[in-house]
């Protein structure tokens, strides 16, 4: 897995647009590989010679996109129309990802600096960025973020990423007027996900203007219908009561355990279906990562807001707050509490 992922790295490093949709299209297909079931009688084997082909299977389709004018591996000279593709593999279950190898190297691996995947997506989206916007360049964004919101699925510490303030600024920029309805409903979706059960990521986007950001973009004239219904979805998810961490974790234990997770404010549920028990230990450089920004103390600590609290920083931007908040109270959708 370390070769998958060094070819994917090596291509998302890249300034040439090709290049970076090679990588992200790897990534993509390794984490297919281990989120999709496999075929009854394909076994292990047959799992793995399809991981180790992918990086050159990518290879091939692109260099056939170059030499036939982008009909890629569909056109190659003289080859009869292919067969329609075979229907997609279901996705696995939370209990056969506790019990797959593939996915145990893959979560060990992101307690890591050095293949942590996430890490890798934001550094590309911040080139992407520097790009300017073009259909080609949107295009990329749109499989970023896609990709960023999968590995923090698959590996929720990797969330803190986004409690630094570099990474944060990175999805409020791509929600500027400049960019397009779909990479701006694609960047609100990223946020819920980024802020979900991690607090400090949430008070990082609450110093960073975010809801000036959130609420200058929903009331504009020019933003989408699609893209509004998004921001209001993100507005009741904003102003859902917080809880703090679950205190499971005694104070012997915190030394084991990883940061990125302990300031989570519930356990996912794929975390709780990993076998592991304290998960692994995070390099010193991602235990960093989940220090609050401008804070000199490495200390993992839950920062929770009340609803009441949240309630009125957003009244600063927004008039009709108390509407949302009475709506949430009768209603309660995501099940009433975020984590």
């Amino acid at each position: 897995m370390e070769n998958l992922l060094s070819l994917a790295f090596d291509n998302l490093s890249s300034y040439d647009g090709p290049k970076i949709r090679k990588g992200l299209r790897q990534v993509e297909g390794l984490l297919a590989n281990i989120c999709l079931s496999r075929s009854a009688g394909g076994g292990d084997r047959d799992h793995h010679r399809r991981s180790s082909s992918l990086a050159s299977h990518e290879e091939v389709c692109d260099e056939d996109d170059k030499e036939n004018g982008g009909a890629g591996a569909n056109a190659v000279r003289g080859a009869p129309s292919p067969s329609p593709p075979p229907s997609p593999a279901p996705p696995k279950t939370l209990a056969e990802l506790a019990d797959d190898p593939a996915f145990c190297e893959f979560f060990k691996l992101q307690e890591g600096f050095e293949w942590n995947v996430a890490l890798r997506l934001v550094n590309t989206l911040d080139r992407l960025l520097a790009r300017g916007a073009d259909g080609s360049n949107d295009l990329l964004i749109l499989s970023a973020l896609d990709l960023v919101q999968g590995v923090m699925l698959l590996h929720p510490p990797s969330k803190a990423l986004f409690s630094r303030e570099m990474y944060m600024n990175l999805l409020l920029d791509l929600l500027e007027p400049d960019f397009c309805p779909a990479i701006q409903s694609a960047t609100v979706v990223t946020l819920v996900t980024a802020l979900v059960g991690a607090p400090r990521n949430t008070r990082t986007f609450e110093a960073l203007d975010g809801l000036l950001t959130v609420t200058s973009l929903f009331r504009s004239r020019a933003t989408s219908r699609d893209v509004k219904l998004k921001l209001v979805e993100f507005l009741y998810f904003y102003l859902m009561p917080e809880q703090p961490a679950a205190p499971g974790a005694s104070a012997r234990r915190r030394g084991s355990l990883p940061a990125l997770l302990l300031h989570q404010r519930s356990p996912s549920r794929l975390s709780r279906a990993f076998p592991f028990g304290a998960l692994g230990n995070l390099s010193s450089a991602a235990a960093a990562a989940a220090a609050r920004p401008g804070s000199a103390s490495g200390a993992v600590v839950a920062e929770t807001r009340s609803q009441e609290e949240k309630q009125a920083l957003l009244g600063r931007h927004l008039r009709s707050v108390q509407e949302l908040v009475e709506d949430l109270r009768q209603n309660a959708p995501f099940g009433g509490v975020v984590g």
